[in-house]
């Protein structure tokens, strides 16, 4: 059973069996979905982007309070994928451009192949072409050759807190480690990104499935022969948690129209990082 909750203009939930899905819609213009946490993410995109377009910030079940015990077929890809169509309705889109940050960006791409009708540009930030082993040896093999001693020192510190921080806080388990990834995740290594992730809601089982099981074996080659709309990929040249720019060169000709912009002075974030930047392109990619 669905139902629904709205507190306050502009934010509420949507009902999702034992899952509660917030969202949150800001700005005014063309209308972005953006997958991933109604709370986290609305904290970095800029206002100036509000005033050119509106945002609609959705929650994914790891990111949703729960009221219940959920199972393993609660939390599987195609029911997640299943959610965003479910608020796409609730919200009252008909045609759209969406984005996703991170893992997300898969969300969004597989959404776009199951919906094209709805999905007029897809957006995909920090994104890798998977998290299969050989993709994460790429990006560790890059992070062990190209990284300077000072990031790696902190990146050593950080890691060295990182049991004490999971003893303390089990639950907040995945944050503690975002957290802490703080040197392989930003241009400027010690940024604390801390305040970004208060009161944001993680359900671990939920990420430790799609982030290890199904990013880990995704093909994103299928289907693509049937996603014609545009596909932006921004990538930040210091994002040492994904595979690096290089490993996509052997999935461009697989899309029929694939844009890449590289962010110098960026790591995982670039929408954070270099906002006017970001923004200039994205609202550059959108307007084709």
């Amino acid at each position: 059973m669905t139902t629904t909750h709205s507190p306050l203009p502009g934010t509420g939930s949507l009902r999702a069996g034992p899952f509660e899905l917030g969202y949150r819609v800001e700005g005014s213009g063309t209308p972005l979905l953006i997958v991933g946490s109604a709370v986290y993410y609305p904290r970095t995109f800029s206002q100036h982007l509000r005033r050119r377009m509106k945002l609609h910030f959705i929650d994914h079940r790891g990111f949703a309070p729960v009221h219940a015990a959920y199972s393993r077929d609660d939390i599987d890809f195609e029911t997640v994928l299943g959610d965003i169509e479910r608020l796409r309705q609730h919200l009252g889109l008909d045609r759209f451009a969406i984005l996703g940050h991170s893992g997300h960006g898969y969300m969004a791409l597989e959404y776009a192949k199951r919906h094209p009708q709805h999905v007029s540009h897809v957006v995909m930030v920090g994104t890798g072409p998977s998290h299969s082993a050989e993709h994460m040896a790429f990006a560790d093999r890059r992070w062990e050759e190209l990284v300077a001693p000072e990031r790696k020192a902190i990146f050593g510190r950080e890691m060295a807190e990182l049991g004490a921080d999971i003893a303390a806080r089990p639950e907040e388990r995945f944050k503690s480690l975002l957290v802490r990834l703080g040197a392989k995740s930003w241009f400027v290594p010690a940024f604390d990104a801390a305040p970004l992730w208060r009161d944001v809601t993680v359900n671990n089982p939920v990420f430790d499935h799609l982030w290890g099981e199904v990013f880990r074996d995704i093909d994103i080659r299928t289907g693509l022969d049937r996603l014609a709309m545009p596909v932006l990929l921004a990538l930040g040249q210091s994002d040492y948690l994904v595979a690096p720019a290089e490993a996509w060169d052997a999935y461009r000709g697989d899309f029929a129209d694939l844009t890449v912009r590289m962010f110098e002075k960026s790591g995982h974030t670039p929408q954070l990082e270099e906002s006017d930047l970001f923004d200039e392109t994205l609202l550059s990619f959108l307007a084709r």
